[in-house]
């Protein structure tokens, strides 16, 4: 495949999941609009983050494979698509085990995200206490060794 072919499929398939996010927020949405609990709405978000991270997550680790399993690909295309994966694999392990950290310090649920080297943290609470903002920027640091500005932590009730 040509490099303009890769691009046109990688950008198809960044559009079909943008698409596919959007129907399940709107789909998700409505359903629980007419429950009117918020711990469902809550619920909803965390699962349907998961879901959609682990989608898309799933999809580009299938492309860097078709690109590492393909003949026509370079050898520095391979390359790239080699260190793209073990890069999306690290990021994975390291959002998976903060979430779990996090988690066990008690708090119910929680996603974090990493991105060009912003670190988001959602986490299911009302409010949080400036002890619980330490106890959670401690742990991101340790894990990613980013910078107190570049952590963001956002309650979610």
């Amino acid at each position: 495949m040509s490099k303009k072919k890769k691009i046109i499929i990688l950008a198809t398939m960044f559009v079909l999941l943008v698409v596919t996010g959007y129907l399940n927020i709107v789909l998700n949405g409505n359903s629980t609009t007419t429950t009117n609990t918020e711990n469902v709405v809550t619920g909803n978000f965390f699962t349907t983050y998961r879901s959609d991270r682990q989608s898309t997550r799933d999809q580009e680790i299938a492309y860097y494979d078709a690109i590492i399993a393909s003949p026509t690909s370079s050898a520095d295309a391979k390359a790239t698509a080699e260190l793209k994966k073990q890069e999306l694999v690290n990021t994975m392990e390291m959002e998976l085990v903060t979430e779990g950290l996090i988690r066990a310090r008690g708090f119910e649920d929680v996603v974090v995200t990493n991105s060009n080297s912003c670190i988001n943290v959602i986490v299911k609470s009302a409010e949080l206490t400036s002890s619980e903002v330490a106890q959670i920027v401690s742990i991101v640091q340790e894990q990613s060794n980013v910078g107190l500005d570049n952590i963001k932590i956002i309650p979610v009730e």
